[in-house]
């Protein structure tokens, strides 16, 4: 196991939380394709080598944390210590509807 650092908690151990998966920009509603859609719903970059995700701390603070991860050794850091080699630009929100959405088993 490892911990995530909550900026409201403080370190935590991972079985606190729940993965909502990558943070990545959401497609426009107004103007996303059925196909862009299914992309973002879907699919995911799963890189070997650092990325940002985005965790809710559903045993803790219920918020959502977002922190660079890397996927090879699990050693994670606060989102803002640095851009992740795989995201351009941190997303400007993240909506990730009901408090358990996202990816992993409970």
């Amino acid at each position: 196991m490892f911990q995530i650092p909550c900026p409201h908690c403080g370190l935590r151990n991972v079985a606190e939380f729940r993965h909502a998966g990558e943070q990545r920009r959401r497609p426009d509603p107004q103007t996303a394709t059925p196909e862009e859609w299914r992309t973002y719903l879907y699919t995911q970059a799963n890189d070997a080598g650092w990325t940002r995700e985005t965790w809710y701390h559903r045993f803790g603070c219920r918020r959502f944390v977002g922190v660079q991860r890397h996927t090879v050794t699990n050693e994670v850091r606060p989102a803002d210590t640095g851009p992740a080699p795989s995201v351009a630009s941190p997303p400007a929100g993240i909506d990730a509807g009901a408090p358990d959405a996202g990816g992993g088993a409970m």
